[in-house]
């Protein structure tokens, strides 16, 4: 058994990961350095190239722990959802809530928001992440419709994507443009389309 597979092993790790996720929701890819996870992990240098068979290796991890930690913050939202009708504007201010209401919290909200949406670049960019961002992608989509059925809406898959499109398209937008508030123009958007991707449940 090598050191990479026992419980020491697999702790320092995760440990790299953990160190790696911080380091790339606070300044981005350019943060993922081998000697600056290290430092953050508390590790040798070393234990990088030991545990990860290169950057790339490393940074796809890194990836997926991030969109984990932002499923498990919408899900927790969406545990508090109870199961009514609501009107658009209640069910557009839940959605938008639950895909930026997340990242709240003044400059560094926005600047984990503007890393977020680095990632979802470098998905078309790097192959080694697409795995992830498919497996990402599908729990997002199944969050999304938990929400909207909670909300007495219907949903196809195919308007699924188009909802989400209408978010990520008006908060990069916002970003873009230096707009302080992504999540108002996110809302506003979407408001003039939910009744048509995701329209009441007919009686």
């Amino acid at each position: 058994m090598t050191e990479a597979a026992t419980p020491k092993g697999e702790r320092r790790r995760f440990a790299l990961v953990q160190a790696a996720a911080d380091l790339l929701t606070e300044g981005g890819f350019d943060a993922v350095r081998h000697r600056a996870v290290a430092a953050r992990a508390n590790l040798p240098l070393a234990s990088t190239t030991y545990y990860f068979e290169s950057l790339d290796d490393l940074n796809a991890a890194a990836v997926e722990l991030c969109g984990m930690r932002e499923l498990d913050m919408m899900e927790a939202r969406i545990a508090e959802v109870s199961q009514r009708n609501r009107g658009v504007e209640a069910t557009v201010e839940l959605i938008v809530d639950m895909l930026v209401g997340v990242f709240e919290g003044g400059a560094c909200g926005r600047e984990q928001l503007v890393n977020r949406y680095e990632r979802f670049v470098a998905f078309a960019r790097h192959p080694e992440l697409r795995e992830v961002q498919l497996r990402l992608r599908a729990q997002l989509d199944d969050l999304l419709v938990a929400v909207l059925r909670r909300s007495g809406r219907e949903v196809r898959q195919d308007q699924l994507r188009r909802l989400v499109c209408v978010v990520d398209g008006a908060v990069v937008g916002a970003l873009s443009e230096s707009d302080p508030d992504p999540k108002a123009l996110a809302r506003d958007m979407l408001l003039q389309v939910i009744d048509i991707v995701a329209p009441p449940v007919s009686a």
